[in-house]
């Protein structure tokens, strides 16, 4: 019982300095954690293997994160997205059904590297000042953004994957693969919405304008909005193909599972790199500019390693699995991973992505296996249950990029998008447990 106490209050601990952001995930995942574990009378040798085990089962995880953040960026620095945005927004013709249309189809292409913040940075400039001039309202750009974006952020670079992966043990592609569907299905009730919200954002701006003609000089409009996030002599457009192409091997070598995703990301870094810049010192400079975004993902994965390797070592929550068992209604417990899975959106508003996947998914897992619940089937149902809501959650530093971008209030970005999010979560977990991908 003491294992447990200790073991509830340090997650407890964790959670609360991850809500709070007064200091970084990796501090939050560092600190308490060894204090409990001297706490429960394990001395610094046991820390150490504590450590060791929780690296081991984090390492290829933390290295996928530093070659896929590079990897992406570099091709983000190529402009290899940027015709295809550029399409996609001239093929609008200040069709307001359309352009909502095709902001989800912007949003799943640029969520592609798995960094939100990036998505943002892209859909953003080059979009609003379309809604703007077609009177269309900027919150709706936000909700087919960030829907589209969650749902492509299932893929193994994305984080929320790599981060149930670490604490499962297991390869995050083969972690992936059922939720191919699940994305799948995912963007196309997303274009559904859009198509829904597309028609009723018309008749709002035709019932108060009158008019739907405010596109005089559509071509116009097009020209120039595309992000400028990106240094235009980095741009490497007579390789665009070459670039697609590399990007689709990768991408392949990933899915196949021919060899480790750390790797197929090592690899296409290590070509990318020489064919888009000749000298040494450009290459490197590629890497330096990226280096921050892939090292500050790879410490927290890190971090989380020994958190977990604590809390497993120590048999912290094993003990908090057991005695939890006792306190469940035995009526819900076959259901557990449901019940945690359509509550994952409002969970978004209380725990950041840390803290969902690493203080609560372990405990939640672990007394689902008290109950038969597999623990693929309590992973799919907590990501399919909580991921879409990621981009509408105050804790997500990219939802407050969109905001400053956008000018927009995150009170009315809540009021406008939450219970879309949620719907959209509720659905698709419900068409996971029909595939029989979460089981009950």
């Amino acid at each position: 019982m003491s294992l447990s106490i200790i073991g509830f209050f340090t997650i407890m601990i964790i959670v609360a300095l991850l809500i709070s952001g007064r200091v970084s995930p990796l501090v939050a995942m560092v600190i308490p954690p060894i204090i409990a574990a001297f706490i429960a009378g394990f001395n610094v040798s046991e820390l150490g293997e504590f450590f060791s085990s929780g690296l081991s089962s984090v390492m290829n995880v933390a290295v996928m994160f530093i070659f896929a953040i590079i990897f992406f960026g570099i091709m983000q620095d190529v402009g290899l997205f940027e015709p295809l945005i550029n399409k996609m927004i001239a093929l609008s013709k200040g069709n307001i059904v359309v352009v909502a249309v095709i902001t989800v189809l912007i949003a799943v292409v640029a969520q592609l590297d798995g960094s939100g913040a990036s998505t943002f940075l892209i859909t953003i400039p080059a979009l609003l000042p379309l809604y703007l001039r077609l009177r269309m309202n900027p919150y709706l750009l936000l909700l087919l953004i960030a829907g589209a974006a969650a749902v492509i952020n299932m893929v193994p670079w994305g984080g929320p994957l790599g981060r149930v992966a670490s604490v499962l043990e297991i390869d995050v592609t083969e972690l992936w693969y059922p939720l191919i569907i699940i994305q799948m299905i995912g963007v196309v009730l997303m274009l559904a919405l859009a198509l829904y919200l597309g028609f009723r954002e018309k008749k709002r701006i035709l019932k108060q304008y009158g008019t739907l003609d405010f596109t005089q000089d559509a071509h116009s409009i097009t020209q120039g909005v595309v992000s400028s996030e990106v240094d235009i002599a980095l741009r490497r457009p007579k390789l665009l193909w070459v670039n697609a192409l590399i990007t689709i091997v990768v991408i392949g070598i990933l899915v196949a599972g021919i060899v480790p995703a750390a790797l197929a990301f090592l690899i296409g870094v290590a070509v990318a790199l020489p064919i888009n810049y000749r000298t040494p010192k450009e290459q490197m400079e590629r890497v330096r500019t990226h280096a921050p975004s892939a090292l500050t993902m790879a410490s927290i994965i890190i971090a989380a390693g020994l958190f977990l390797g604590i809390l497993n070592g120590t048999g912290m929550l094993t003990a908090i699995a057991n005695n939890a068992v006792h306190i469940l209604p035995s009526a819900l417990s076959s259901y557990l991973h449901i019940i945690i899975g359509i509550l994952g959106v409002p969970f978004d508003l209380l725990l950041s992505t840390d803290a969902y996947y690493f203080a609560l998914f372990p405990v939640v897992e672990q007394i689902g296996l008290s109950f038969d619940i597999d623990s693929l089937s309590t992973a799919y149902a907590m990501i399919i249950g909580n991921i879409v809501g990621t981009f509408v959650s105050p804790l997500a530093p990219a939802v407050w990029l969109a905001l400053g971008l956008s000018g927009l209030e995150m009170g009315k970005h809540l009021r406008y998008s939450f219970f879309w999010m949620w719907g959209l979560s509720i659905v698709l977990l419900g068409i996971a447990i029909a595939l029989d991908i979460i089981s009950i």
